[in-house]
């Protein structure tokens, strides 16, 4: 009944049903243009790019974050992982170069700077990517595509992804989310129930994937709500340090004297060590592609279901877990901050010491946080290893899992919001929903 009663509330609210209407009609058109194949393309070349991508794990990957567009040969095939790439190599720009750090400290004027030069490298990064996906296409379909075909259809699947930009951007101004996210939480979501029905009916009597019948289904059923309740504390998880503010006299009135808190995320990386260990990943697969028998040293690397490769992936996490963190989480200019705004942490000095202080904490929260990362992370390869289908232990781990769960506990979190600014009940009995990146997810 309190469902119900909280549907009942949203759909009162006309600002909030209004935005959940507007993003569930640019989600539909997302995934129509998913269907919309390629001109020039036969059903023959999709039923053999699909069957080729099924096989491939890495191929599978791509196919999972383009919602199934990469195997369809959609004109939304390269889907919105360009994009993703250009916001990624800018926002280590901005890390390294001055001119780029300059620009985010710029307000609201630097961000649109930096989202159009995002934007410009995204087309570039698609005038690379659309002639690489032809010429797999070419390959694994044995069809013919002469020069101004390639070039058109270039055009196609570059303007094809622009548009999923474009949708993405007006989700996040005028639905619910952040819209980039949560195409790519749709387009993973649509793979879920095929997987589902796959696995269910592979483990039906009969079938050629009998072992454990339905029962063992049941159990992987319960597993798959383990791992997620484990990925949500991982990605809710956060370590407090406790900050009292100085009191300060303007006047007749009292500023500061009240305590806050620095919330250090378990995870402050999310999930960009697994997006750096998966491109590191694909240098094997390039130095076997020498040995046309499928041997050698770097062959043993190339299967993702190989001790091997999960062992170095998780290695490569770890690592790369440190290195984010490191670059992102600042003790020093936190310190800084908290010493201009007259703020300190209990028992320590402020200055250098305060920085020392974040900066231990921060390294003994960061252990913990990169191996349950990389354990998530290697999870389908163990689900694959007990039998579990390779659509299905795709949702067991990685990447997939913790873009669900941040993006869900995202978008819930806004629709609290809004809930509670209306003078609603929120959407759990007790406490409220904490989301990533605002405040309120501490």
């Amino acid at each position: 009944m309190r469902f119900v009663q909280t549907l009942k509330n949203i759909w009162t609210i006309e600002e909030l049903r209004k935005r959940l209407l507007i993003t569930l009609f640019l989600v539909l058109i997302y995934r129509l243009g998913c269907y919309v194949v390629l001109p020039g393309i036969s059903t023959e070349a999709i039923r053999d790019l699909a069957n080729f991508t099924n096989k491939s794990g890495l191929m599978q990957l791509l196919d999972m974050f383009s919602g199934g567009a990469f195997s369809q040969a959609s004109i939304f095939a390269l889907g919105i992982m360009p994009y993703i790439t250009a916001s990624i190599v800018m926002q280590l720009l901005g890390m390294v170069l001055p001119s780029f750090q300059k620009m985010q400290r710029e307000g609201e004027s630097g961000r649109q700077k930096l989202n159009q030069y995002t934007r410009y490298l995204t087309v570039f990064i698609l005038v690379l990517q659309a002639p690489a996906y032809l010429a797999n296409l070419q390959h694994q379909a044995s069809i013919s595509l002469g020069f101004w075909n390639i070039v058109y259809l270039t055009v196609i699947l570059a303007a094809g992804s622009m548009f999923i930009m474009w949708l993405g951007e007006r989700i996040t101004d005028r639905g619910i989310g952040n819209g980039i996210s949560f195409i790519i939480l749709v387009g993973i979501i649509a793979r879920l129930p095929q997987a589902i029905l796959y696995e269910f009916t592979s483990r039906l009597p009969g079938s050629s994937g009998t072992e454990g019948g339905l029962v063992m289904f049941i159990i992987e059923v319960i597993l798959l709500f383990a791992v997620t309740v484990g990925a949500v504390m991982l990605v809710q998880g956060t370590r407090k340090i406790p900050v009292q503010y100085a009191k300060r006299i303007v006047g007749n009135r009292q500023y500061g004297g009240a305590r806050q808190y620095i919330p250090l995320k378990v995870n402050a990386a999310g999930v960009m060590p697994i997006i750096f260990a998966q491109a590191l990943m694909f240098i094997p697969l390039l130095f076997a592609g020498f040995n046309p028998d499928g041997t050698g040293f770097w062959a043993s690397f190339t299967n993702i279901n190989s001790f091997g490769y999960n062992l170095v992936y998780f290695i490569l996490i770890v690592a790369f877990t440190y290195f984010y963190t490191a670059i992102t989480v600042r003790p020093t200019q936190m310190a800084d901050d908290m010493k201009r705004n007259n703020g300190f942490i209990p028992g320590v000095k402020p200055g250098k010491k305060t920085a020392e202080y974040i900066d231990a904490v921060m390294s003994r929260i960061t252990l913990p946080g990169s191996i349950f990362l990389g354990i998530v992370a290697i999870l389908p390869a163990f689900a694959r290893m007990f039998g579990i289908s390779q659509n299905f232990a795709q949702f067991f781990g990685g990447t997939s899992l913790l873009i669900m769960v941040g993006v869900v506990l995202d978008t819930l979190q806004q629709i609290e919001a809004h809930l509670m600014m209306h003078h609603y009940d929120g959407l759990m009995k007790e406490g409220k929903i904490k989301g990533r990146t605002t405040g309120s997810a501490y």
